[in-house]
């Protein structure tokens, strides 16, 4: 399907809205029917119609399906945060005496749910270094049923071959769908990649073979840093099972109003993106020239691990990168940061202002050692602003 119409015109019928360009806002709780018959087949699905707002809305339903679009999927969910995603998606796909296998430290609400919460319900996590399909496959366990990417993910870019762990995880499960029924069969390992750093254009985990593709759609999808929101997508059978249990059980789906935010996001996506995109570049080669610039990460230039990986697999990559500040003191780096006059001191990216966070604010001063790299690490969002603008802040900050 076109971009054009999937940001445009697809899932939008405006002659049932009064031919009005912009889609309205459904800001009510339920809705009335006049025949019983037509209640009860609403009881018996909710994903078929209107009925709660709970569940399914006119306007959330215009974004889950540009958003399912997007992805290439056939079916999304939309949830009121990424972390209610991640939750759903994870909680409906395990329960006592499965294993998830995850990535090296993972965005923090998942690692805290494999840590915290499905260790009281007898599911244990382990944490492998992804970069690897081998790793994976000598890592999987006969109760194996999950599979969390994130590719990349969100300080150090790691990445993972998705369409290789794909293509393992189908033979594994053809395998274990195979084998003569026991007391305790192995389950179906499901994959799920949040997504959050390259956005439907420039990745689409479905087209590699990955169950359900995660976002925060937060970041680059709302654009504006005014709504708070994440969103899974994958098969419609997948949609509808996490929709019937997790979904309506935990009422983490999002509000009218953030929905039609997000749909006014979208239509700026792809320019907001080539933007940054531009910036980003020519940032980045003032930053590789900086002395104080130990490295920079970030999955498009040559100098990343990956980068053949990358090159093959991300269509684009946006604004997020990371350097390895050149320092022996915490201090350095936190007047570093205090310093910039525009590039402001905040948590997440994709909206339209620059942003800068340090590895070091999440380590006590007295746990801060220097020759950690990780320690020393300063992540940096480009936004909207011009190179020119940005790239002046910058150097009068490291000066």
């Amino acid at each position: 399907m076109d971009l054009s119409n999937i940001l445009y015109a697809y899932a939008e019928d405006r002659s049932q809205y009064f031919n009005a360009i912009a889609p309205p806002i459904m800001q009510t709780s339920n809705f009335a029917f006049r025949k019983v018959e037509d209640m009860s087949r609403a009881f018996e699905d909710e994903m078929s119609g209107y009925l709660y707002s709970r569940g399914i809305n006119p306007t959330v339903d215009i974004l889950r399906k540009k958003l399912a679009a997007l992805d290439g999927a056939e079916d999304a969910l939309v949830f009121n945060s990424g972390a209610a995603a991640i939750f759903a998606s994870v909680l409906a796909n395990v329960k006592s005496g499965y294993h998830i296998l995850s990535v090296d430290n993972p965005y923090t609400w998942a690692k805290k749910m494999f840590d915290i919460i499905l260790p009281r319900f007898g599911v244990k996590t382990t944490y492998i270094d992804g970069r690897s399909v081998e790793n994976f496959r000598d890592a999987i366990r006969p109760n194996t049923a999950l599979i969390y990417l994130e590719s990349p993910n969100s300080w150090d870019y790691a990445m993972q071959d998705l369409e290789g762990l794909a293509a393992l995880v189908k033979s594994i499960n053809a395998t274990r769908a195979s084998e003569s029924p026991s007391d305790k069969p192995s389950p179906q390992i499901i994959t799920i990649c949040d997504n959050s750093y390259c956005t439907p254009l420039y990745l689409q985990p479905a087209r590699l073979g990955i169950d359900i593709s995660l976002q925060s759609a937060t970041k680059y999808i709302g654009g504006h840093s005014d709504v708070v929101a994440g969103v899974i997508s994958g098969s419609h059978a997948m949609m509808k099972k996490i929709f019937d249990s997790e979904y309506l059980n935990i009422g983490s789906g999002i509000q009218p109003f953030n929905a039609w935010l997000l749909i006014r996001g979208l239509r700026t996506l792809p320019m907001r993106l080539q933007q940054i995109s531009a910036t980003t570049r020519t940032v980045i080669e003032f930053l590789k020239g900086h002395p104080k610039v130990e490295e920079l990460l970030f999955p498009l230039d040559p100098s990343f691990p990956q980068f053949e990986l990358a090159r093959k697999q991300l269509s684009g990559a946006c604004g997020l990168l990371t350097i390895v500040y050149r320092t022996e003191e915490r201090a350095e780096i936190v007047r570093f940061c205090e310093s910039l006059k525009h590039i402001m001191l905040a948590v997440s990216w994709g909206g339209h202002e620059s942003l800068v966070i340090p590895r070091c604010a999440g380590i006590k001063p007295e746990h801060f050692d220097a020759t950690i790299r990780e320690h020393r690490m300063v992540r940096l969002y480009i936004g909207l602003e011009t190179a020119d603008y940005l790239i002046e802040d910058l150097r009068q900050a490291f000066t």
